[in-house]
């Protein structure tokens, strides 16, 4: 079936990516992303397994790891600057 539809200028940038990442022509790329979007196939499975068995410690639960991080790095700042 010929068709005519309106691209968005973003979903025309990823369609030009993957047509320039695979060499398949712009038709058939459009084609599959609309199949496996349809289909439910566009992401494939996959499961997340822990590769330590050990739970995660209590004391750290609920606190946010990004403000932990900042603050050993500034307790190793100091303890540099301290030399």
């Amino acid at each position: 079936m010929r068709t005519t539809v309106t691209i968005e200028a973003d979903t025309e940038h990823l369609l030009r990516e993957e047509v320039h990442r695979t060499g398949q022509s712009f038709k058939k790329v459009l084609n599959l992303a609309v199949r496996r979007a349809l289909l439910g196939g566009g992401r494939p499975e996959f499961r997340v397994e822990p590769l330590f068995g050990a739970p995660f410690p209590a004391e750290l639960q609920g606190r946010s790891m990004n403000r932990l991080a900042d603050t050993l790095d500034d307790e190793e700042t100091m303890h540099e600057l301290a030399r």
